[in-house]
């Protein structure tokens, strides 16, 4: 479902990304191609369990031709790597910087959708797209919304192709997406804003 706002008026400048029940799976499909040439961040918060070193990192460097890490506290961030949000933490963007921090879970969950994309929002403002996936709570849909008010894009997983429906059901309830669609499309619409080579 694409709707007639998803033409962009300013560079995109950052993509950021949100999952639950179902992530591996639908960041298996959607990272790959948006890995290859790339020129922007793509800064990604799953919910991971508390107290657990994360494996993402190691699962996705293989799969993809970025350097994909976790960022540190007030670390710059730069174009061409695809940063996970570590377990317990917070992730936020803070001016052009990570921020980390161990305020209260969102939703039951550290780290939280909404507060990676607010944070996000307020920085980038219409040069941002956030891409919602599969999940089964609702953390994304107030963050999603954020990104519209602020002038970005908003893209979100077919829910009935999602392993959990509800995280992008909330997302398209809340925040009028530019786009629902499969994983493919998504990346396409992606490489497309950005002249990256699928």
């Amino acid at each position: 479902m694409l709707n007639s706002a998803t033409t962009r008026s300013v560079p995109l400048e950052a993509v950021v990304i949100g999952a639950s029940a179902g992530a591996i799976e639908a960041l298996r499909q959607l990272m790959p191609p948006l890995s290859q040439n790339l020129k922007l961040p793509i800064i990604v918060v799953v919910h991971l369990p508390p107290r657990r070193k994360s494996l993402l990192p190691e699962l996705f460097q293989p799969l993809c031709a970025a350097h994909v890490a976790e960022p540190m506290d007030k670390q710059p961030i730069v174009g061409g790597g695809i940063w996970f949000a570590p377990p317990d933490y917070h992730l936020l963007i803070e001016g052009r910087h990570f921020a980390l921090s161990v305020g209260a879970p969102v939703l039951f969950s550290r780290p939280s959708v909404d507060v990676l994309f607010e944070s996000a929002a307020y920085a980038y403002g219409a040069s941002l797209t956030g891409v919602v996936l599969s999940g089964a709570n609702e953390d994304g849909a107030a963050g999603a919304r954020s990104i519209r008010q602020h002038g970005g894009h908003v893209y979100v997983q077919d829910p009935r192709q999602a392993l959990a429906r509800t995280m992008p059901e909330a997302a398209i309830r809340l925040a009028n997406p530019q786009f629902v669609g499969s994983l493919a499309a998504i990346a396409a619409l992606l490489c497309d804003s950005t002249g990256w080579s699928p």
